[in-house]
Formats: structure tokens, C-alpha cells, sequence
């Protein structure tokens, strides 16, 4: 056995079982510390779909406080199988899929593997529909609605819509053919830039709307004459299982990062301040703005990107193009590292981390994303309470 700059490379392995992206990480490839974990997660979590998911829950009846408390609880239950499982990875240098082979042999491991890919493949459609839709936006808005068009069949899209899509997909492709130093590039430099531009969105709506507006101070509608009285458990429980879900696909696989982290301290603290608090806070930027667009446009919206898109001016562009940015750095991360692991690893001597990185793309473009975002029911009950199912 002998060693790489990043891997361990193994004389007269099994071409079946190993390659170079499946093999331990070495002692000069561990160079994650804490920080670059907790910016790990600030990248993946600052994304539109924890936008609308908190904002959403306003919409099943919830006050502001029970829609960010209940993400808070959901991070936290979340965030102990993901330090356990973590531990594995940094303890071994191993990626999920090789983890797996201790528990379930070297051809069983690829059911879970496949199961956790496919998940991660629907979030991979669904972060690049987001993407394509603010740029389809920023099309429109620079052009009085010259890209609108009717909805294609079967689609239910216009076909610039599609086309948009379409080219937001091949970005994806580029930055996987480029490998996962560019992931990890990209990640780093535009996460920071969405923190930034989500808490200048929260600011443009408190000076517009002269604060956040009636919803803050408004009850839910669980209590004693409100809309939905004593039906508060029958949302918290599918809304909790559902922000579970949200991130239960990274506690499965999170040891495709952590097995890059120098100590055990590292990959715990890492994710303790990356998870939890940044959920919360951006949790809470989609309540407060929903909340402020009551005021300012006599509705709720709880898409960011259909928000933008009313602004109107410039900054909406500016607003779009780091939204796209930080979309695609969420996704890369989150929803294409896992299933190309996982794909790699029914075929090691075939199938590369590049071409588990293709795979994943198509299968994401079949699964017609737009279809589950069509509401917010859909997108918690249909998609999220389905991925939980299937991770059980």
C-alpha cells in the first residue's frame, strides 16, 4: 500500500471494489478544520428551498416563532446522527458508499447507496429549476417579458423557461467534469456573498413595508376561533418529519466531507455552529420577508425568486445572479457529491466520480422538479414527507 498527495492507493485491489474517489483520503488530504466545515454547511443551507420551506409553514397556519422554532428542533434532532455518523468518515477517511460495505457486504451496500443517490438526485432537479428560474427572471426583467411564452405540453412550461433550466443544468455539468476542487472553490467563495444578500432582502423589506408587517404579531390559526383550531399537531408533526427530511439525506452520506477533517473536534464543532443556527436565522429571513410582502403587495409570497421578480429596477438582477450562484454552490455540494459516490460505487472499475456526477444530472432532469414545487403543500407533503419515507 502506498500513498498520493490525497489518496490511499492500494497495489492489487479489486478494480470491482476500488478506484482513486472511493479510497481512503491520506494524512496530506485531511486539511478540513471546523471552519471549513461550518463553511460547509452556510453554503449548503443558504439556499432557496430553506427559504420557502419556513416561509411555507406560514402558509399551513403556523405563527412566525412555531415555523422557526420547529425548523430549530428538526436541525437539532438532525444533527446528532449526523456527528455520529461523521465520526466514521473522519476516523477512517472513507466516503458514505464504502462505509455502508461493513454493514451490508460489498454488493448490499449499493441498495442504500442507491436509495440516498436517487433522494439526492429529486433535490438536484429541484435546486436547478430554483436556479433556472431566477435566471428566466432576470431575462424577463431585463426585457419587459419578452422570454414569456405559453406552457409547452406535457411540460406545463414556455419553452424559454425550459431552455433556462436546461442551461442552468449544463453549468452543473461543467463544474463535474471539472472535479471536486472546483466544488469545493466555488463553495467557498459564494456562500459568504448569499448571507450577505439575504440579510440585505431582510432589510429592503423592513424599510419598505415600515417593519415586517401583521404576520409577526399575528397568531396562528391553531388557536381557540382561528381558522384551523386544534389542529396544531396535525401540521407540526408532518412540518417537523418534513425539516428533518430536509437534511436527512447529508446525516447518511456526511461522511463524503468529514473524511477531509483533520480531528473528530473538527467535523462536531463544524457542524454544531454550521447547521442549527444558520437554519434558524435563514428560517427566520423567509418568515420576516413573507411576512413584510402582506404589507408591501397585499399577498404572501413565499418564493424568493417570484419576490425578485416584483421588485423590479437593477437590484433585482444583482439580487437573481447571486441567488443563481449561491443555488449552484448548494447544489454541487449537497445533491451531486453523495449520488456519484454512490454510482461509483456499484462499478468502481467503470464508473468514475465524473460519470456518477452525469448520471445523477440526467436522472435530476427526469424527474420534472417544477411538478413538485407547483405549491407549497406539494413541496412539503409530497416531496419532503416522501424523502423521509424512503430514507426511513
Amino acid at each position: 500500500m502506498s500513498q498520493h498527495a490525497e489518496a490511499v492507493v492500494i497495489e492489487g485491489a479489486d478494480p470491482h471494489l476500488y478506484n482513486e474517489d472511493l479510497a481512503p483520503t491520506a494524512e496530506a488530504g485531511r486539511t478540513w478544520t471546523w471552519t471549513s466545515i461550518a463553511a460547509l454547511w452556510v453554503g449548503m443551507v443558504v439556499c432557496v428551498p430553506t427559504y420557502m420551506l419556513s416561509a411555507s409553514m406560514i402558509e399551513q397556519g403556523m405563527a412566525w416563532w412555531q415555523a422557526v422554532v420547529t425548523v430549530l428542533i428538526g436541525n437539532v434532532i438532525v444533527l446528532v446522527p449526523m456527528a455520529l455518523v461523521g465520526h466514521a468518515g473522519t476516523k477512517h477517511g472513507i466516503p458514505f458508499p464504502v462505509l455502508l460495505r461493513s454493514s451490508f457486504g460489498t454488493v448490499g451496500a449499493n441498495v442504500p447507496a442507491l436509495l440516498r443517490g436517487l433522494v439526492a438526485c429529486g433535490w438536484f432537479g429541484i435546486q436547478t429549476w430554483v436556479g433556472g428560474s431566477a435566471i428566466y427572471t432576470i431575462l424577463n426583467a431585463v426585457s419587459s417579458d419578452w422570454f414569456v411564452g405559453s406552457p409547452l405540453p406535457v411540460l406545463g412550461i414556455d419553452l424559454w423557461q425550459f431552455i433556462c433550466f436546461l442551461g442552468f443544468w449544463a453549468i452543473h455539468v461543467f463544474f463535474i467534469a471539472k472535479g471536486t476542487e472546483s466544488i469545493r472553490w466555488l463553495e467557498t467563495y459564494a456562500a459568504p456573498f448569499l448571507i450577505v444578500m439575504g440579510l440585505a432582502l431582510l432589510g429592503w423589506a423592513y424599510v419598505k413595508a415600515g417593519g415586517f408587517g401583521e404576520m409577526l404579531s399575528t397568531p396562528s390559526q391553531f388557536v381557540a376561533g382561528g381558522e384551523k383550531e386544534g389542529k396544531f399537531w396535525d401540521v407540526f408533526v408532518p412540518s417537523l418529519t418534513a425539516m428533518v427530511g430536509f437534511w436527512a439525506t447529508l446525516s447518511l452520506n456526511i461522511p463524503d466531507f468529514t473524511r477531509y477533517c483533520k480531528t473528530q473536534k473538527d467535523q462536531l464543532l463544524g457542524q454544531a455552529i454550521g447547521l442549527p443556527p444558520t437554519m434558524a436565522l435563514f428560517s427566520f429571513i423567509g418568515v420576516a420577508v413573507t411576512s413584510a410582502t402582506v404589507v408591501i403587495y397585499g399577498e404572501a409570497i413565499w418564493d424568493p425568486v417570484a419576490l425578485l421578480g416584483k421588485m423590479g429596477g437593477w437590484a433585482v438582477v444583482v439580487a437573481l445572479f447571486a441567488l443563481v450562484i449561491a443555488t449552484l454552490t448548494t447544489n454541487l455540494a449537497a445533491n451531486v457529491v453523495a449520488p456519484a459516490n454512490g454510482f461509483s460505487n456499484i462499478n468502481p472499475k467503470k464508473i468514475s466520480f465524473k460519470m456518477g456526477g452525469y448520471i445523477t444530472a440526467g436522472l435530476g432532469v427526469a424527474m420534472f422538479p417544477w411538478k413538485i414545487l407547483e405549491s407549497s403543500g406539494g413541496y412539503i407533503f409530497t416531496w419532503l414527507i416522501g424523502d423521509s419515507a424512503l430514507l426511513g
